[in-house]
């Protein structure tokens, strides 16, 4: 019904930026909040950041003032800017979001098949 589209992932340097997208699709009709979690190799996976369809953000300290998550509503897509890279970046990054669909209004978890961030020199 929901698919989540991860892009934007890669190799980049310590130091470097990456902007990562995350578009919904399918019989989506409202987007009530959306964010992206990490997992690091042998890691538990970890929330990053949210965005509630207000706006409110929220992001895990260790990247307050390096990642930004923002949204298009227009496009059912969100952004996750992440600057100043460091190694323990590194992970698989997926994207979620609680989401009522034209089926169901009552709104739904899920996530997309991730993409890989890898920060090394």
């Amino acid at each position: 019904q929901v698919q989540l589209v991860e892009s934007g992932g890669g190799l980049v340097q310590p130091g470097g930026s990456l902007r990562l997208s995350c578009a919904a699709s399918g019989s989506v009709f409202s987007i009530v909040f959306m964010g992206w979690d990490r997992q690091a190799p042998g890691n538990q996976r970890e929330l990053v950041a949210t965005i509630t369809s207000g706006e409110t953000t929220n992001y895990v300290d260790s990247v307050k003032g390096r990642f930004t998550i923002s949204r298009d509503n227009a496009k059912n897509t969100v952004y996750l800017q992440m600057n100043s890279l460091k190694p323990e970046d590194t992970g698989v990054y997926y994207c979620s979001g609680t989401i009522a669909t034209m089926f169901n209004r009552t709104p739904g978890n899920y996530w997309g098949q991730g993409t890989q961030v890898t920060v090394s020199a």
